[in-house]
């Protein structure tokens, strides 16, 4: 499984391998193929990764509802008037929902990273530890939220 040739081992000489473990770069340097999904067994890191650039998309997109709503406050009552009510409708609420569970995971996963940067966390365990928590406070966060301004009387259906 390595793909680094041992020294002296002919059998291993990236120059004159068949095996097709190396390739030839257009410099000319002869160096090993990367690992792909055929060697990587997916994990859990790996879908806190996805999602943390999911969550980063949903925000680009969410900046564009927070856009349309500062215009249609620049642009009269009316206007206002119909945009807070498109966005007060059950498919506005799911949108807004959804842009809070973005902004939430980014948050959670920017945590996990200061904490990978701080150099704890670590270890495989640590690692798959430290995402599952950030995605499952992601949800508590953005539920909480969701329901505080529900109870509170200030988001009705």
């Amino acid at each position: 499984m390595s793909s680094s040739p041992q020294p002296g081992d002919a059998s291993n000489d990236p120059v004159t391998d068949q095996t097709g473990r190396f390739v030839r770069q257009p410099n000319g340097r002869v160096r090993p193929l990367s690992p792909h999904l055929q060697i990587w067994r997916f994990h859990i890191t790996m879908w806190g990764s996805i999602l943390n650039r999911g969550a980063a998309i949903g925000l680009s997109f969410g900046a564009l509802f927070v856009v349309a709503w500062m215009v249609a406050a620049a642009c009269g009552p009316d206007a206002y008037a119909t945009y807070t009510g498109l966005m007060g409708s059950p498919l506005g609420l799911l949108i807004w929902f959804g842009i809070t569970v973005a902004a939430a995971y980014h948050l959670t996963a920017g945590v996990r990273h200061l904490i990978w940067d701080a150099g704890s966390g670590l270890s495989i365990k640590g690692a798959d530890t430290l995402t599952w928590i950030s995605i499952v406070a992601a949800i508590v966060l953005a539920v909480g939220f969701w329901a505080a301004l529900f109870l509170s009387g200030k988001v009705v259906l």
